[in-house]
């Protein structure tokens, strides 16, 4: 019996498709260890509801951050307790399609591999975030029909323009959702002098953040600790003075989406300027950043269902191509870039 796996190991979140299942887990990629041995603790949105609220012996932590693996070893002890819950038989050892950035070094892509291995699967298989974001949201990606996507996660935003089930024009930044978060953390202590911890922040950029005409009267209560009398206070802040704070690293992600097109080939560029621009990724729900990318770009931009599954969903779908791998003769075009 085969069981095959789709894991996407996100900044954010990490999830897991099963075959023939979808969607079977889908968990903040955070880990809370005991200072004193590594031991780990809690995984997950367990863990992720103890940051910054833990005592001096337990660190909770992400376990990735801007697409790079921080702790390789707090990693895998991290994913094989995730896979525990969608693969309960240690007798079946499954196959599994990882999504990665497009731009990772080899050293990177070995250690996603040693960190998904160290659970004792048969092959790991690589594949492009912006292919399986690409086919997650139901773009053909095989054709000879240029596809441009950006996947705007919460550590990297990945951009590619497919043909052929290849890319391309690849583009990537090592910024994102949390960048945004960060710079509303800093925001509200400079201003306000008020600290807060960074899941508030992102509760505020999910609230109020807005990037096309953005109100002065939509406001979201943001509590913390008062930074000089140390005591608990709240402020409102308008929605209009968090589209300033998060308005430059919006722009950044702008400008790489049009260095790549200016960098794709003519033909495959008026496939995209007849298809649009497809967004995808956690990210990409945020108010008017489809707008924004069109009045800079003059492209139709389509923000897909469900963005931040599609890299997941493409997961599942590239499964499919798993066989065509292992037969000794490849013929066929085949999205997936690496297997070990």
């Amino acid at each position: 019996m085969n069981l095959d796996l789709g894991i996407d190991l996100g900044s954010s979140r990490t999830r897991i498709f099963v075959d023939k299942k979808g969607k079977e887990l889908d968990e903040a990629s955070v880990s809370a260890y005991s200072v004193a041995d590594n031991q780990i603790i809690a995984v997950g949105d367990e863990a992720y509801a103890m940051i910054g609220k833990t005592p001096e012996s337990i660190n909770a932590e992400f376990t990735i951050e801007n697409g790079v693996i921080s702790q390789s070893m707090l990693l895998e002890d991290t994913v094989n307790i995730l896979l525990r819950h969608v693969c309960t038989s240690k007798i079946i050892m499954p196959r599994v399609v990882a999504a990665i950035p497009g731009d990772v070094t080899e050293v990177e892509k070995r250690a996603v591999v040693n960190a998904i291995s160290s659970f004792g699967v048969r092959r790991v298989f690589l594949i492009e975030n912006t292919k399986v974001a690409a086919m997650g949201a139901g773009r053909d990606i095989m054709g000879p029909h240029g596809t441009m996507v950006a996947d705007l996660g919460a550590g990297t935003v990945s951009i590619g323009v497919l043909s052929l089930g290849g890319v391309a024009v690849s583009k990537s930044l090592k910024t994102g959702g949390n960048d945004m978060d960060n710079e509303i953390l800093k925001y509200i202590r400079k201003k306000y002098s008020l600290i807060i911890g960074l899941p508030m922040a992102e509760k505020c950029k999910n609230a109020v953040g807005c990037l096309v005409e953005p109100s002065a009267e939509k406001t979201f209560r943001v509590k913390g600790r008062d930074a000089i009398g140390g005591l608990p206070r709240f402020v409102d802040v308008t929605e209009e003075e968090i589209s300033e704070v998060i308005m430059p690293k919006a722009l950044e992600i702008v400008a790489a989406i049009k260095d790549a097109i200016e960098e794709t080939p003519p033909e495959l560029v008026g496939d995209i300027y007849t298809d649009g621009i497809v967004l995808t990724g956690g990210l990409a729900n945020l108010r008017g950043f489809d707008k924004l990318i069109e009045s800079k770009t003059d492209i139709r931009v389509t923000v897909a269902e469900n963005p931040a599954d599609c890299v997941i969903n493409g997961c599942g779908i590239a499964i499919s191509y798993i066989a065509e791998v292992e037969k000794t003769a490849k013929t066929d075009i085949n999205p997936l870039m690496a297997a070990y």
